[in-house]
């Protein structure tokens, strides 16, 4: 019999599904590399194309794109706090946050964990 849930038990959401998730995380990280609003387009598409496959896949999607609208909404305050040089210390702050967590919820995802992102407003729910 063939392991669909990659050997992490009955809990476990299946690979492929694991895998979406997975995607909603890492696929993010395409603004960081030049796409414009692609850490908010890479996720929506995603989530919006294979929501109905599972329900893994759809809080995934969901929890991404809460993060990334957060983040968007964070880094225009802090562009606008630059002008008083607060934002200049908040914006690597928030690169790198945005980096590390997206990364560790594409971990959890992959491993068939819930990952809630912190600081995040829960805009799509």
């Amino acid at each position: 019999m063939a392991d669909t849930d990659g050997g992490l038990g009955m809990d476990t959401p299946p690979r492929e599904a694991r895998m979406w998730a997975m995607w909603c995380h890492l696929g993010a990280l395409s603004g960081f590399i030049g796409i414009p609003f692609g850490n908010i387009l890479v996720p929506a598409v995603i989530w919006l194309t294979k929501r109905d496959s599972h329900p893994f896949i759809d809080e995934n999607g969901r929890e991404s794109l809460n993060f990334q609208v957060t983040m968007l909404i964070y880094f225009v305050i802090a562009a606008i706090l630059c002008l008083v040089f607060v934002g200049f210390l908040l914006l690597p702050v928030l690169f790198l946050g945005g980096i590390i967590f997206s990364i560790v919820a594409a971990i959890r995802a992959s491993d068939g964990v819930p990952y809630r992102y912190p600081f995040t407003i829960r805009l799509f729910s």
